[in-house]
C-alpha cells in the first residue's frame, strides 16, 4: 500500500513541477503571481508542524512573481525557470537577506552580493521564497539548530527529515516551491532527499560555483534538491553556469539538461551494498534489491563492486572536524557559549588534530579517490547504492535512540564517501518501508558524469513512478 503523501492536502499550483508551472504561464491558465500566492500560503500552513523555513520573504518573492507576469505577457519569459518559486539554505548568501547559519552566533546582517547559485537563478527568473532551515552551520545529518529548532519530517513529524539540507526536504516534499538549494558536505542532499522521498543531486565538486568558500572546504558541494529528475536537471542547468569567484570551479560547462536520454541499455553499473561504517537495515537492503532488478529490466547490466574503504571513516572524521575547527575559531569567543554543544565538541575535537593528521588524511582521500576513479575507468560506467542504511529516526536526536554510534558519520556511510571523491550522486525514491517512510537510491557516475548520473535516475524515475510501485 502507498503512503499517504505530503502533497495528498497541496492546492493544485504547489503539486506542479517548474516545467509544469512554466507551460501553465505561457499558456496563461496559471500566472506566477497565483502560483507564489499558493505557495506563500501552502509554507504557511505546513511550518505550523514541519518548521522548514527560517525567513520568508513573503513582499519579494510577490514583486517578483508580478515581473515575471509581466514578462510572460509580453512573451519575453528568461527562460525555463522564470516565475518558479525557488528557496536557498540558510547556509548561501542571498542579496539583502541575512545568512544565519543556523546559529545564535551569526549577526542579522543582510548578505551584499548573491552567491553565485543563486544569482544565476535569479537572472533566469526564479522568484525567491526565503531560507530553509539547517543545523548549526550544517555541521550534521539532521536538521535541528539553536537558532529555528527542531525540523520535523511530513511522512512523520515525529521522525527527522535528516540533513543538514532537511528544511530543503522539508519545503520540496510538501508543495512549497518546486526548486530548492541545498549544501552537501557528507551527504548534506542526498540523506535528507532519501528520508522525504524526494530528488536531490550533488553534482561533480566545482561543477556549481560557490563563493564564499565553505570552512569545510573541498567536500562541500552546492545542488539542486526538487520532486523530479528533470527539474533538477533544469535546475543544475542554471546553477552550474561559470562564476569568477569560485577558484576552484574547474567544470565550467554548464549541465545540459536536454542531454539526458533514460537509456542504460547496455550500461555496466556496480553494486555498493556495505558501507565504511553503520549496518544496512533489513528493509532498505530489501528495497535496494527491488531497486536493482528494476535496473536489470531497464537493460543495464548489475554488477557487484569493491571499494578500498579501510580507514575511510577516519579520513572523513578529520577533514570534517578540522573544518568545524576552522568555522568555530570565525565565531566571536563572546558567542561561543551560544553555540550547538555538539558542534562545539566536534570543533574542539577538531583544534586538537595535527598537521600531520590532516595531511595524513589528505594523502589517504586521494589514493581513495583515484581508486575510485580507476573503477570507474577500468570495470563499470556507473555505481549504485543505497542512499542511507536505514530510514528517518526520531526528530531532534542525531543519532538512532540506542544505536551506540558515536556521530551521525557513523550511519552515513554511503555518502561521505562520495564527498571525499567528489564525484556526482544523485539520490531518486525507492519505495517505502514498513512504517511508511521513504527510502532513496543513490547513483553515481565518475567525475564530470553528471548527465549521465541524471540520465539514469530519469530512467529509473520513469519505470518506477518515482519510486511509488517498488
Amino acid at each position: 500500500m502507498v503512503p499517504i503523501t505530503p502533497l495528498d492536502d497541496a492546492p493544485e499550483p504547489c503539486r506542479l513541477s517548474a516545467r509544469a508551472l512554466v507551460e501553465a504561464y505561457a499558456t496563461r491558465t496559471l500566472s506566477p503571481v497565483e502560483a507564489v500566492d499558493a505557495v506563500l500560503a501552502r509554507i504557511e500552513t505546513v511550518d505550523r508542524t514541519c518548521n522548514g523555513f527560517r525567513f520568508v520573504d513573503a513582499v519579494g518573492a510577490r514583486a517578483q512573481a508580478l515581473a515575471a507576469e509581466r514578462r510572460y505577457r509580453a512573451g519575453t519569459p528568461l527562460g525555463p525557470l522564470d516565475g518558479v518559486p525557488t528557496s536557498v539554505k540558510d547556509i548561501v548568501n542571498v542579496e539583502g537577506w541575512s545568512t544565519r547559519h543556523g546559529s545564535l552566533t551569526t549577526a542579522d546582517t543582510p548578505a551584499d552580493e548573491d552567491a553565485p547559485a543563486v544569482a544565476h537563478l535569479r537572472a533566469a527568473g526564479a522568484v525567491l521564497l526565503g531560507m530553509t532551515t539547517t543545523p548549526e552551520f550544517g555541521w550534521k545529518a539532521v536538521t535541528d539548530s539553536p537558532l529555528t529548532g527542531i525540523t520535523r519530517n511530513p511522512w512523520n513529524p515525529e521522525r527527522t527529515p535528516g540533513g543538514s539540507s532537511g528544511g530543503a526536504a522539508v519545503a520540496a516534499a510538501t508543495g512549497c516551491g518546486p526548486l530548492h538549494i541545498g549544501t552537501d558536505g557528507g551527504g548534506s542532499i542526498r540523506i535528507p532527499c532519501s528520508f522525504t522521498g524526494i530528488v536531490g543531486i550533488k553534482p561533480t565538486f566545482g561543477r556549481v560555483p560557490a563563493h564564499p568558500l565553505s570552512f569545510f572546504g573541498t567536500v562541500s558541494h552546492l545542488g539542486p534538491m526538487t520532486r523530479s529528475v528533470e527539474d533538477a536537471a533544469a535546475m543544475l542547468a542554471v546553477m552550474s553556469q561559470p562564476d569568477p569567484r569560485d577558484w576552484h570551479q574547474s567544470w565550467a560547462a554548464a549541465v545540459d539538461a536536454a542531454a539526458l536520454d533514460g537509456d542504460l541499455r547496455g550500461l555496466r553499473i556496480g553494486i555498493w551494498s556495505t558501507p565504511p561504517s553503520g549496518e544496512v537495515a533489513a528493509e532498505v537492503a530489501s528495497g535496494f534489491h527491488r531497486a536493482l532488478a528494476v535496473l536489470t529490466d531497464l537493460g543495464a547490466e548489475v554488477v557487484p563492486v569493491s571499494l578500498p574503504q579501510d580507514g575511510l571513516y577516519e579520513v572523513f572524521r578529520v577533514h570534517w572536524y578540522a573544518g568545524a575547527a576552522q568555522r568555530l575559531r570565525a565565531v566571536d569567543a563572546a558567542r561561543r557559549d551560544r553555540i550547538d554543544p555538539g558542534f562545539g565538541d566536534i570543533a574542539r575535537a577538531g583544534a586538537r588534530l595535527t598537521l600531520d593528521d590532516f595531511m595524513d588524511a589528505s594523502r589517504a582521500r586521494a589514493a581513495f579517490g583515484a581508486a575510485v576513479e580507476g573503477l570507474f575507468a577500468a570495470e563499470i560506467d556507473l555505481m549504485v547504492s543505497p542512499t542511507t542504511a536505514l530510514t528517518a529516526f526520531e526528530a531532534g536526536l542525531e543519532l538512532p535512540a540506542e544505536s551506540n554510534l558515536e556521530r551521525w558519520i557513523q550511519w552515513a556511510g554511503f555518502s561521505y564517501p562520495i564527498n571525499l571523491t567528489q564525484q556526482p550522486a544523485c539520490s531518486v525514491p525507492a519505495g517505502f518501508d514498513g512504517d511508511g517512510l521513504p527510502i532513496g537510491l543513490q547513483l553515481i557516475g565518475p567525475k564530470g558524469a553528471d548527465e549521465a548520473v541524471l540520465g539514469a535516475a530519469l530512467a529509473f524515475e520513469r519505470a518506477t513512478r518515482g519510486g511509488l510501485d517498488l
